[in-house]
């Protein structure tokens, strides 16, 4: 059966005392030696995981049914069915199948590894979507499949949810005081957690926690002798404290009849000078007889027995401590490489590994999961650029696509091998003989109504004084002023920089005599079919090839940024 230790369910105390520093835990619950507390309060992932490292602990992790059990009970007793609080399970940025990472579906916990017995997703596919970090999880009561098992269900990390769970790993714990019923209802004690729970109604308290004895006016602490596995509850002050808790922490036996408490040996024993343990005469020299720690046989008289510190062991004439040479034993407590120390050992992983939880493991490759068109690659050990083809540069909306590029009057065409008549350009450029991109000069054309500036692959008109935009460089130097599509409204307000659009027609001119107006027609005219004689002759000269003529419209800048550092993958669409 399994067994989970309630620490206690515990709601802030509304005195009017300063707020505190760190949230304090509405509830707490301990398994073995992990401690869970449950915290409430809006906030986003980052902030609630900063908040349990505050506390030297993490974001919970559920890898079992003992710990979705203790999620349960802290859910139960908060009465937040409805609520969605952080757990410690976040998806990497990328984009990735869920069905083929197991049943984590490529999430990772904050303890940086995927290990699990235990998964309870609210939903278990998405129409065949991938999943796109980076995700993280909440869990929740209200999408739960069955009673008692609360559902997972993932989130944006930067929204906030309605508290978070932290976890804790402490190495011992002691029970709660043992007080004498005769005196239970005299005495109040009020516990205190590492982790900042507090209250009287507890099963198990962690190493470091403390206890307030009232009316005594005692203060013990929940700690671990070295040498010992097991923790009891303890004083810094010598002597027994009141008989009726816990016998005063004497060692043998408490007495409280002459009014204040005292404790007392057997009759082959002395009181230390703590005033509550116990020793055979002779006994205050056993720890010189010992390197490390020295315990005496109480059912032989004299005799004792040296024990050493974790990571030593007795040397062989029993009294001595030497260091074990850890990295000699099978299986290697090391996944990889394994440096011996004075009492201890250290793990370090080959070249190309991270130590990663214990765990040597090959580092993400930042190219993993992105949409490069062309190719990818590694910035650093997290950023990556996405490159192009000769010719190509990436698309200045969209980084991770390649278009064609030229900077130059003239470029080779981009042909199709298996189709040589099959030949394109950049916009701006038309395909002339001998399958090259020429540059078209839309000066020539009069897209400009004043002075004109032809660039590759583009144009810029300087607008003169009758523009709007006098004195600026622009593609339009008429624009049209609009306020949210109607015509007829508007700021009034003249836009400082024009947005990019199709190639405008000249200004209009003011009003002008009649004979004037008929000379332009006639000309502009006459302007037209020579254009249309000169395009016929073209694609005589050319025979089945085809030019594609299209007009730049914006951009008129002449540099292309060529590379593009990510901070967030994105998915590859192959």
């Amino acid at each position: 059966m399994l067994r989970v230790l309630l620490l206690g369910v515990l709601a802030p105390a509304g005195l009017g005392l300063p707020a505190p520093t760190e949230p304090q835990p509405h509830g707490s619950q301990c398994v073995e030696h992990d401690c869970f507390a449950l915290f409430r309060g809006p906030v986003p992932f980052l902030a609630a995981s900063q908040a349990c490292e505050r506390l030297r602990g993490h974001l919970m992790t559920v890898r079992s049914s003992v710990a979705a059990d203790v999620i349960s009970l802290l859910l139960s007793g908060d009465g937040g069915d409805s609520q969605r609080f952080w757990i410690g399970l976040q998806l990497p940025p990328g984009c990735r199948d869920p069905g083929h990472f197991g049943p984590l579906r490529g999430f990772q916990w904050v303890t940086g590894d995927n290990r699990t017995s235990y998964s309870r997703w609210a939903r278990l596919h998405r129409d065949g979507a991938p999943l796109c970090g980076p995700l993280c999880v909440t869990v929740s009561a209200a999408g739960a499949a069955a009673p008692g098992e609360p559902a997972w269900e993932e989130q944006q990390c930067s929204a906030e949810a309605d508290g978070f769970l932290c976890e804790f790993h402490f190495a011992a714990s002691c029970r709660p005081l043992a007080v004498e019923s005769a005196a239970a209802a005299s005495v109040s004690i009020t516990y205190s957690t590492p982790f900042g729970a507090r209250g009287a109604d507890f099963q198990a308290l962690p190493v470091g926690s403390s206890a307030a004895v009232g009316p005594f006016g005692v203060e013990l602490e929940c700690a671990a002798p070295p040498g010992e596995a097991e923790a009891r509850w303890s004083q810094e002050a010598p002597g027994a404290w009141d008989c009726s808790v816990e016998q005063g922490g004497c060692q043998h036996k408490c007495n409280g009849s002459a009014g204040a408490s005292r404790c007392l040996c057997p009759a082959d024993a002395a009181l230390q000078a703590d005033g509550r343990s116990c020793a055979a005469p002779g006994e205050h020299s056993c720890d010189q007889l010992c390197e490390h720690f020295c315990y005496r046989t109480p059912d032989v008289p004299g005799a004792y027995s040296c024990m050493c510190e974790t990571g030593y062991q007795l040397a062989a004439d029993q009294h001595h401590c030497e260091d074990v040479d850890d990295c000699t034993l099978v299986p290697s407590p090391c996944p990889q490489r394994c440096v011996n120390t004075q009492g201890g050992f250290q793990c370090h992983c080959y070249p190309g590994y991270d130590l990663v939880d214990g765990e040597c493991v090959e580092p993400v490759d930042p190219c993993f999961g992105t949409q490069c068109e062309y190719q990818c690659q590694p910035v650093g050990q997290n950023g990556y650029r996405c490159v192009c083809a000769e010719g190509f540069a990436p698309t200045p909306n969209d980084p991770h696509r390649c278009q064609m590029f030229c900077n130059q009057t003239a470029c080779p065409a981009d042909c199709d091998p298996n189709n040589p008549t099959t030949c394109q350009c950049p916009e701006g450029y038309i395909l002339d003989e001998g399958f090259m991109c020429t540059d078209i000069d839309e000066c020539n054309n009069g897209y400009c109504p004043d002075a004109c500036l032809n660039l590759p692959g583009s144009y810029q008109c300087i607008c003169g004084p009758d523009s709007p935009l006098a004195g600026q460089a622009a593609t339009d130097c008429d624009p049209k002023v609009t306020n949210g599509g109607d015509e007829d409204g508007g700021s009034g307000e003249l836009p400082v920089s024009p947005t990019p659009g199709a190639t405008s027609s000249p200004s209009p001119v003011r009003p002008m005599h009649s004979v004037v107006l008929i000379g332009i027609s006639i000309a502009s005219l006459s302007l037209v079919v020579a254009l249309l004689a000169l395009l016929c002759h073209l694609r005589k000269k050319q025979g089945a090839l085809r030019a594609e003529l299209e007009y730049k419209c914006g951009a008129p800048a002449k540099e292309v940024v060529l590379q593009h550092v990510g901070t967030e993958r994105t998915p590859q669409k192959l």
